[in-house]
């Protein structure tokens, strides 16, 4: 079934239509092809919560457990909680700050039921960062874990109360009547980094939700309800949203959410929780094979990597040791999670995979032609998730034509699969992280020792690539190994910890075309060879 952009949107149950009212024209919108098809009227928390109550749901590394019962019961009460104690309307926007855990979930699915947008964020994020976005949200309430307030607190959140998980009183009973939403209400604002540094707000439906699971996770993942998931990704990445709540809790599997693991760590709990599915980046998995003790990945069944680029080598160094497949895959923020991958006998090491069922992909040229197999050209792609960006005039860049571009150049070959050569933007992907360079260099160039600056990425054989920073300094000022480590401190400072510069490059000036354009593309080559050679 494809959208048919002259159709009316189902009848809203938002009170509050900020999100409807700022939807791109549907003129903007990509083609979307509406298979699974879903009722008018759907409220995904409803969805998800299906499963018989008392089988488990949420799982603890400390051995807490939570039955779906549970998780309806406490998400129940604190929907009551916002309705009643804080106004909450359906269509308001809610902040939410906090590590994976039971009760940020409970949160999540609270919002929801009540009709509210989430606009999930990560807890490394910094005031700034979260006053750029609660003001692109125009966020009405924030609830947040109280060991991670202070930064919030430090935000300018306009008139939004900030709430701490320990601040709701949960007295209104076990029962709330989720609100009946259309499919096509939005229910998620995810961010996402622009190549310019200010984030994207990407807007997505109760429908879209249930998309990825009965797409990607369906078909590649294949869950079963005896499933136990884990991983890294927080659920402020649609990553981790997919692969941690949404994907297990949609077969009525179980999910152990970690607050913050290392690879080794992590490698412990899959064998001590028997997790059997797990959701992290090719870092990830290559630190825990230089770990060893390879014995206590017996239990996966099925083993998930995106993020960034698999390299065929992982893969096969990775099957060689444990014998499971890893199923690599490329999704964006912008379609919500993953929609080229292979599982199984269908995986070739090296290739991100095929479409998946329920999508369409293409590499086309710069006129938006298709391009002969073995050619590479700009990935574009179709399917029941889309971009649709709040109020943002970046919505013309990402879709044309119908189609989702992603940013990615790729090659497709004659059999079909697709592969990954590298990001056609500035954005730096490093160990699962999407990173903006401007953001980074905006964050420098506040350090007084900073005349200008250039961030891009450079090769790393653990990380994927890391970031790179080429800094001119000001007069007075010379580089030094002291130097490198007070900008990395000012930077980790300014901006989350995990977007500094890895390293750190004094140049007396950077290279610009003749109107007076950093060429970026140079300093990239350059941090390539300095990488080759090293």
């Amino acid at each position: 079934m494809t959208w048919d952009y002259a159709t009316a949107l189902s009848p809203s149950a938002h009170v509050d239509t900020f999100c409807r009212d700022h939807l791109p024209p549907f003129t903007q919108w990509p083609e979307m092809l509406l298979d699974p098809a879903y009722p008018d009227r759907l409220n995904c928390a409803v969805e998800l919560l299906a499963a018989a109550p008392d089988r488990r749901c949420l799982l603890t590394p400390s051995g807490e457990t939570w039955t779906y019962g549970d998780l309806d019961r406490r998400s129940n009460r604190i929907a009551t909680v916002l309705t009643r104690d804080f106004g909450l309307v359906p269509g308001n926007r809610v902040l939410l700050r906090g590590p994976n855990n039971l009760w940020l979930a409970a949160c999540w699915f609270a919002v929801l039921k009540a009709g509210g947008v989430v606009v999930t964020t990560m807890p490394l994020l910094r005031p700034a960062e979260l006053t750029a976005v609660a003001s692109i949200a125009q966020v009405d309430l924030a609830l947040c874990d109280a060991r991670f307030v202070d930064d919030l607190r430090l935000a300018e959140l306009g008139e939004a109360p900030v709430v701490t998980y320990d601040d709701l009183a949960l007295d209104g009973g076990d029962e709330f009547t989720a609100v009946d939403t259309s499919a096509d209400d939005v229910a998620l604002l995810a961010f996402t980094s622009g190549t310019t540094g200010r984030p994207k707000a990407t807007m997505h439906f109760h429908r879209d939700v249930l998309a990825i699971a009965d797409t990607f996770s369906r078909h590649l993942v294949r869950p079963r309800p005896d499933d136990v998931f884990t991983g890294t990704p927080p659920l402020a990445f649609t990553f981790g949203l997919g692969g941690l709540l949404v994907f297990p809790l949609r077969a009525g599997a179980a999910t152990l959410l970690i607050e913050k693991a290392t690879p080794d760590q992590l490698a412990d709990l899959i064998e001590r929780h028997a997790a059997t599915i797990c959701f992290t980046a090719p870092t990830a998995y290559r630190a825990i094979l230089r770990a060893g003790r390879l014995e206590r990945l017996r239990s996966l069944r099925r083993a998930v990597s995106a993020g960034e680029h698999l390299p065929a080598a992982t893969w096969q160094d990775f099957f060689d040791a444990t014998g499971v497949r890893l199923i690599d895959g490329i999704g964006s923020t912008e379609l919500l999670h993953v929609f080229i991958s292979a599982a199984d006998d269908a995986i070739r090491p090296g290739a991100t995979g095929l479409e998946v069922p329920g999508f369409h992909a293409a590499v086309l040229d710069e006129a938006g032609e298709p391009v002969p197999r073995g050619t590479p050209g700009r990935l574009a792609v179709k399917g029941p998730t889309g971009c649709r960006y709040l109020r943002d005039p970046r919505q013309t860049a990402y879709v044309q034509n119908g189609w989702n571009f992603t940013g990615d150049t790729y090659v497709q070959d004659e059999d079909g699969y697709f592969h990954y050569l590298a990001r056609r933007d500035d954005m730096i992907v490093s160990s699962g992280y999407n990173i903006a360079g401007p953001e980074v260099e905006e964050a420098l160039t506040g350090h007084p020792a900073v005349d200008e600056c250039c961030v891009v990425a450079a090769p790393d054989p653990q990380r994927g690539h890391i970031v790179k920073a080429y800094v001119v300094l000001r007069n007075g000022f010379e580089g030094s190994p002291s130097l490198v480590a007070e900008l990395q401190e000012f930077t980790k400072r300014q901006i989350a910890p995990y977007k500094y510069p890895r390293a750190v490059e004094f140049i007396a000036s950077l290279p610009r075309t003749s109107t007076g354009k950093v060429q970026r593309y140079v300093l990239r080559r350059q941090a390539s060879a300095t990488t080759d050679s090293a």
